[in-house]
């Protein structure tokens, strides 16, 4: 692989991870930073399709609305994985729902990184 595209594939990693960083510590600022102004998120809810928003402010009132939610969601990163500007985490989610019962979801992302910011991410997840 070249410099070039390994360096690229470096950055999307670093960018996933920071990105799942933040969502850990609830700082919807810091991942609306991650993102490009027009940045695309499509949720895995509800199946079969999930929901897309479109740009920083429609993706960080998401997560501003589902930390309200889950107070005490996080995400462990399972495995990532990159080439040229597409990255793909493997993550476990776990959170406690308002009657305090425990859930956790497995799943994987793919993002797509340019001009050095999140420009898409696509969530899917088992069952």
């Amino acid at each position: 692989m070249s410099p070039i595209r390994m360096e690229r594939v470096e950055s999307g990693v670093r960018l996933m991870i920071a990105f799942t960083e933040a969502f850990n510590r609830h700082d919807v600022n810091a991942m609306q930073e991650l993102l490009s102004d027009n940045a695309v998120f499509e949720n895995a809810a509800p199946a079969p399709d999930g929901t897309v928003f479109q740009g920083k402010n429609a993706i960080a009132q998401f997560y501003q609305e589902f930390f309200t939610h889950s107070p005490d969601a996080t995400i462990k990163i399972e495995d990532t994985f990159g080439y040229g500007l597409r990255c793909i985490m493997l993550w476990r989610c776990t959170w406690t729902d308002a009657a305090g019962n425990k859930h956790h979801l497995r799943g994987l992302d793919i993002y797509r990184v340019q001009d050095g910011a999140i420009h898409e991410k696509l969530s899917y997840v088992k069952g």
